[in-house]
């Protein structure tokens, strides 16, 4: 104050020099130029006469060359000189002017203190030690009046925080919403008790002490003191909370919190007591000299002191910032915890530094903007470590919709779980690029105010809020899309179980939807946040156009592909023949289609490529058999047994679950072929039922057929050994093989029952012949 005083009465006088040396600088100069033209016109005849001597003397000349060129660099000199002046000092030059005038303000402060204190004894003083000595009673008693009143008081809510704090401690569904409550409530309490007394206080200053209701400024001194202190102190007991430990927003334990909380209250009570009340007291009391001298001494003493102490548990805060750091879930989070945790004591120094700085430069005002400062800091960080503490727990904590839900929509809780995370996850991010913001404009160093109201601001923040909009938006369109989508293809719903063709559809709706809404979401953010598309739909349109020409067999395949889908030509689950290739289709998209065939190939046909399409799988199918007897069978037989075995494919319960016709189709003799008689017949049967069913009824005709003797014809082939010039084959050399035991046993038997058959016969011949 004292030396922006001095600069305020120096400045006039300093700028009132100045013109008038302008004023007479610019006097002398225009009377020197008037005399100088009178000389010049006076002498101008002779001049001349003198110039050419010069001239026409070579050494003059050379003289008068060389006294022109030192004139012009002199000017130019000058000319940079006052471009410098100008342009103003460098910044190196500012920051040593402003370094200057610190150090020699303050060795002026402590001067003039130690002069003062050293003429405190000397001085004869006017001062009324009964009317001092009265005055300092009444601020002892307001003081003694107020701890009283903010002891018994906060004695009295003690009760009421302990059942807040165990209100808070007790396990719910939802503790940390529940702990919030209990925070905010214990404040407003302390708030409240901070207050009562700070009233109380005043009320006795006012009319148990003053005369007429007035105050001494003393006492207002204490009292404006005594609130603000409190108030810090009130912050300082939220983020600590030594007492208890389910109000304590910062993960820390019992013995950390008591240790800092108390270190953090006598700092605050030295520093905050000791510039608020005693300097302007002893300024009062003894002289300005000797109440700058004790503020630079309090100020001292205590940037030292909280320097010590922060050098001191520079280890063990680390370690524990970095155990906090390890625990988070939120990469940001993490890696900002990792960079404070190596740089938090160089933050307290340079903080506590730069209040030293203000308190000793300016004491009157640094003190209060540095309170204010640090309590809308640490509002703000407390803040929004409960807002993401909250949003942490919500976003590690799973999503349920209920089992009736879950059965109508099957993935909608996983898409939800997917989803909501990602929300607070950018929750996270805002809170904690607004706590950085608010920090900032604490410190002056970002005007958040001036911003958010310039056009610059409302621009940005209209434009956050819209793209957070248009995505949230997305996000909740694209989960009730395909939400209904999954409920009409849920085969388990209560609605009629979706058909083959429904399935293939909703399925490339879903994939259409899905690259649509990108699209148009990514378009519409581009547009909000300044950029613009047009170019961009025209590029689309262009590029579109030529891939249309260059890429006919891709547009082929798609409109193939829609045309074959609006036809319900095939479904997945189908079995198809599609270019040639039979098998059942597991995968159609809107240009191919995906068969696996019998032995477990996949196929890809692009759609293009399928002419003929043939669905086994549409309303019923048959089974058409033909089968070939030989030509002494009689056909009537043989239908009768065809007969046979239908019925007996009926008997079985699964296999009449899949016929649809009670009778056998039988369709008579087809052919007289080289070796057979074919005679076809038909089973009507479920789509995909019909090889199922013609393998089972294949089974039971060659059981009925060779039960009944009818011969099935098949491949025979002959031997031939070739015969000698006179027509007689020879005999072909035939070697038998031992068969296995029983089958030698049969063969054995039916050798001796034909060998007793051929010697009962060669005796009948004998006994004929005799």
């Amino acid at each position: 104050m004292r030396q922006s005083n001095l600069n305020q009465a120096f400045m006039p006088t300093l700028v009132a020099f100045i013109l008038t040396f302008i004023l007479a600088f610019s006097s002398i100069t225009q009377a020197a130029e008037s005399s100088a033209s009178a000389d010049s016109s006076s002498d101008s005849k002779p001049s001349y006469e003198t110039l050419a001597d010069v001239l026409e003397n070579p050494e003059s000349r050379q003289e008068l060359i060389d006294k022109l060129r030192d004139l012009q660099s002199e000017k130019e000199d000058d000319g940079s000189k006052e471009k410098s002046e100008e342009e103003g000092p460098s910044f190196a030059r500012q920051i040593a002017d402003q370094t200057q005038e610190i150090a020699q303000d303050l060795v002026a402060t402590v001067s003039d203190s130690f002069q003062a204190v050293g003429e405190i004894g000397t001085q004869e003083s006017d001062r009324d030690w009964s009317k001092l000595i009265a005055e300092l009673t009444q601020l002892a008693i307001v003081i003694a009046a107020t701890g009283i009143v903010f002891w018994l008081v906060r004695g009295i809510a003690r009760a009421a925080f302990s059942k807040i704090n165990n209100w808070a401690d007790n396990e719910t569904s939802n503790p940390v919403f529940r702990r919030g409550l209990a925070i905010g409530a214990s404040i407003l309490l302390d708030l409240l008790v901070v207050i009562l007394a700070w009233v109380t206080g005043y009320g006795i200053a006012l009319f148990a002490i003053g005369s007429g209701g007035e105050i001494e400024v003393t006492q207002t001194l204490f009292l404006n003191a005594f609130l603000m202190i409190e108030i810090f102190k009130v912050v300082l007991r939220t983020v600590f909370s030594a007492k208890d430990s389910a109000l304590r927003p910062l993960p820390m334990g019992d013995q950390t919190a008591i240790y800092w909380y108390s270190w953090l209250n006598r700092l605050t009570n030295f520093i905050g007591y000791g510039v608020l009340l005693f300097v302007p007291l002893t300024s009062n009391l003894l002289s300005t000299a000797v109440a700058q001298l004790l503020n630079v001494l309090i100020v001292l003493f205590a940037f030292v002191y909280a320097v010590l102490t922060i050098l001191h548990n520079r280890s063990h805060v680390r370690e524990q910032i970095q155990t906090l750091a390890l625990d988070s879930t939120f990469s940001l989070t993490r890696v900002g915890l990792g960079m404070l945790a190596r740089s938090w004591h160089l933050l307290a120094i340079a903080y506590f530094a730069v209040m030293a700085g203000t308190l000793l430069l300016e004491p009157k005002e640094a003190l209060p903007l540095m309170l204010i400062a640090t309590v809308q800091t640490v509002v703000a960080i407390a803040v929004g470590m409960l807002l993401m503490t909250i949003l942490a727990w919500y976003l590690n904590r799973p999503l349920h919709i209920g089992e009736n839900l879950t059965n109508r929509y099957p993935m909608l809780e996983y898409r939800l779980n997917a989803f909501v995370p990602k929300v607070f996850q950018t929750l996270r991010i805002v809170t904690l690029i607004s706590v950085v913001a608010v920090v900032l404009d604490a410190w002056h160093i970002f005007n958040l105010k001036d911003w958010l109201v310039s056009p610059a601001g409302v621009h940005f923040i209209a434009t956050l809020l819209t793209v957070g909009a248009i995505l949230l938006t997305a996000m909740i369109v694209w989960i009730g899309l395909a939400s209904w989508i999954e409920h009409r293809l849920n085969p388990q719903s209560e609605d009629n179980a979706p058909s083959a063709r429904e399935k293939t559809l909703l399925t490339i709706f879903r994939n259409a939807s899905a690259i649509t809404l990108i699209i148009m979401t990514i378009m519409i953010v581009m547009s909000e946040i300044g950029i613009n598309i047009g170019p961009l739909l025209a590029g689309a349109g262009v590029l579109g156009l030529a891939i249309g020409f260059g890429a006919q067999k891709l547009v082929q395949d798609v409109i193939t592909g829609v045309f074959i889908q609006m036809e319900n030509a095939i479904s997945v689950g189908d079995v198809v023949t599609a270019g040639s290739i039979t098998g059942v289709a597991e995968k159609l998209t809107i240009r191919s289609l995906g068969l696996r065939d019998l032995s477990g190939t996949y196929h890809i046909i692009p759609f293009s490529s399928v002419d003929t399409v043939s669905n086994y799988m549409r309303e019923f199918a048959y089974h058409v058999g033909e089968y070939g007897v030989a030509y002494r069978e009689d056909t009537d037989e043989v239908i009768i047994k065809l007969r046979d075995a239908f019925d007996e494919l009926m008997s079985d319960d699964d296999n009449r679950q899949k016929i649809l016709s009670d009778e056998l189709e039988v369709h008579g003799v087809t052919a007289l072929a080289d070796s057979s008689v074919n005679v076809r017949v038909r089973i009507k049967t479920l789509p995909g039922s019909q090889w199922a069913i013609g393998r089972a009824y294949n089974r039971l005709v060659k059981r009925h057929l060779d039960a009944a003797g009818i011969e099935i014809p098949f491949p025979h082939l002959t031997l031939y050994f070739g015969e000698d010039k006179q027509g007689e084959a020879p005999a072909a050399p035939i070697r038998v093989i031992e068969a296995p035991k029983s089958v030698s046993d049969k063969k054995t038997k039916a050798s001796d029952d034909a060998r007793s058959e051929t010697n009962a016969k060669q005796n009948q011949d004998f006994d004929d012949g005799d």
